[in-house]
């Protein structure tokens, strides 16, 4: 079977290519409205199963990789900030709590229309930092076009305190050691 990523995002197709597997990529093209009423965890799961399973629709002998992550601090989403002056609202926000990221992900094999689907959280916890940290940070990183406005692969570690977590592949948006066990129960061993 062919293995295909629902996404075009370069950071989960460079994660993916850590387990050395052919595949590839395929954007899903979805509504990713959140619906009222939905929380985080119910939100990422619904959408990573939509991107799965709207590429699995166009695809034959086929597992399709879906995942969607949202970051949460005080029971709110944080989306991204897209200027300097939101992203430092949002930094600001962040200092000294913790924010979760909650990434579903999903295993659809479009042969039989099944599919596995999880929740996979992950905890950073923020220092405390005052506003020329964030100056500097935001300066150097222009992280705009993040949630939570920070890299968590790049210069935002200077920005955290302890990360609490399964997988560090999850926080930046695909859980391997999950997606690794799903693809062993579709008989899709990755050694």
């Amino acid at each position: 079977m062919k293995l295909i990523l629902a996404s075009t995002s370069p950071f989960r197709k460079t994660i993916l290519e850590k387990l050395g597997v052919a595949f590839a990529t395929v954007s899903p093209d979805i509504d990713e409205t959140a619906l009222s009423n939905e929380t985080p965890q119910q939100l990422v799961e619904r959408l990573s199963i939509a991107k799965a399973k709207a590429v699995a629709d166009k695809v034959k002998d086929a597992l399709v990789i879906g995942s969607d992550q949202v970051s949460v601090i005080n029971n709110e989403i944080i989306g991204k900030p897209h200027t300097y002056e939101n992203a430092v609202k949002q930094l600001k926000n962040a200092s000294g709590k913790t924010v979760t990221f909650y990434t579903g992900l999903c295993l659809y094999n479009s042969t039989t229309q099944q599919y596995q689907s999880e929740v996979v959280p992950f905890n950073v916890m923020f220092r405390d930092f005052n506003d020329q940290l964030i100056e500097n940070y935001l300066r150097k990183e222009e992280p705009y076009n993040c949630a939570g406005s920070f890299k968590s692969e790049a210069l935002g570690i200077v920005l955290f305190e302890k990360l609490e977590g399964e997988d560090p592949n999850t926080l930046m948006g695909l859980p391997l050691i999950r997606l690794i066990k799903m693809l062993e129960k579709e008989n899709f061993p990755v050694l």
